[in-house]
């Protein structure tokens, strides 16, 4: 079975960094593409940042220079950099590999002002 299960979430004061992680289980993890999303209660869950198995990356307008993704294939992890935390960054923050539909459980962002 099929497991992300992603780690780092907390809460931080605006200006500040957080580094979430996502494990995944399996053989799934290095020839498919991998991606960052976010959720807040009562809207839809909006795409952060995506990583090909190559390494390409794509961001959201709203994180760009702010967000780094990345992976480490041999360790079946995909990583997300966060820095320049704004009070609206706060959303529960979910693991997907995009290739295969997979999601992970989600872990809570909360940025204080």
């Amino acid at each position: 079975q099929v497991q992300l299960v992603e780690s780092g979430g907390g809460l931080v004061q605006a200006g500040g960094s957080l580094r979430l992680s996502c494990v995944a289980s399996g053989s799934i993890f290095r020839t498919n593409v991998m991606a960052w999303y976010r959720q807040v209660p009562g809207k839809q869950r909006d795409l952060v940042a995506v990583i090909s198995n190559a390494g390409t990356t794509n961001y959201a307008e709203s994180v760009k220079g702010r967000f780094t993704i990345s992976r480490d294939n041999p360790k079946n992890t995909v990583y997300l950099q966060m820095n320049s935390l704004k009070p609206e960054d706060t959303a529960v923050y979910y693991c997907k590999c995009e290739s295969l539909g997979y999601w992970g459980r989600g872990t809570q962002v909360t940025v204080s002002s």
